[in-house]
């Protein structure tokens, strides 16, 4: 998909312009979900800031590559890019759990939705895999008992996401460590209503590729809370 796009894309516009629109439109929306954000946003800035700042970027190449980005002015712009930022890595995070396992990319989606992480009709579309790809992604994992003859996740299957879960969870978990535990509360007590906010809002899609469950409903078994 990427080679598709790119570096064609950049005929049609710049990505100064396209990182510029990312922020002022995801900062536009979020206002709309959530006024209250105008003011919130002052006291989430300083932490998430020091999380980011303190974060390792080594081998994290979507955490460094946003990291660069937090320089917004508009509060809630800059606010939007140190989640994201931080969102990215534990994105990496997983990535490089997901490579130590022994899968590539289309094995960890086709194990992720045969375990009803992901929607199985539309990932392989999302994602941009094609057919043949998509197959022999699981029969690659049919052969290591991961997946059974109709393409459900077996119990090994279960246990090895959930396996590399709490391994993603574990790498990611060291960005609280710059935080005192009562700044790390605070910092999630504020973020909880807006979070609460936008799921309300219907503007995620339920289920979405990215796994990202309602807040109040369990985690599915293997989520990647990415």
């Amino acid at each position: 998909m990427v080679a598709r796009a790119l570096p064609a894309a950049w005929s049609v516009t710049s990505p100064a312009h396209i990182l510029d629109e990312r922020g002022s439109r995801a900062a536009h929306a979020l206002r709309g979900i959530a006024p209250e954000l105008e003011h919130a946003a002052a006291d989430m800035l300083p932490p998430l800031q020091t999380i980011v700042d303190a974060a390792p970027a080594t081998a994290r190449p979507l955490f460094a590559a946003n990291r660069v980005l937090c320089d917004h002015a508009d509060p809630v712009e800059r606010l939007w890019q140190l989640v994201t930022t931080l969102r990215e890595f534990r994105g990496d995070a997983h990535l490089a759990v997901l490579a130590d396992e022994g899968l590539d990319g289309c094995e960890a989606l086709v194990l992720a939705a045969a375990s009803g992480r992901v929607p199985r009709d539309t990932m392989r579309q999302d994602r941009g895999w094609s057919e043949e790809e998509w197959s022999a992604a699981a029969d690659r994992l049919r052969s290591r008992g991961l997946v059974d003859a109709q393409g459900d996740a077996t119990e090994h299957g279960r246990q090895e996401r959930e396996r590399i879960e709490a391994a993603t969870d574990r790498l990611a978990g060291r960005l609280l460590y710059p935080l005192p535990e009562a700044e790390t509360e605070r910092m999630l007590h504020t973020l909880e209503p807006v979070v609460r906010r936008i799921l309300a809002a219907d503007v995620l899609p339920f289920p979405n590729p990215i796994g990202l469950p309602h807040l109040d409903e369990p985690t599915p078994r293997g989520a990647n809370s990415r």
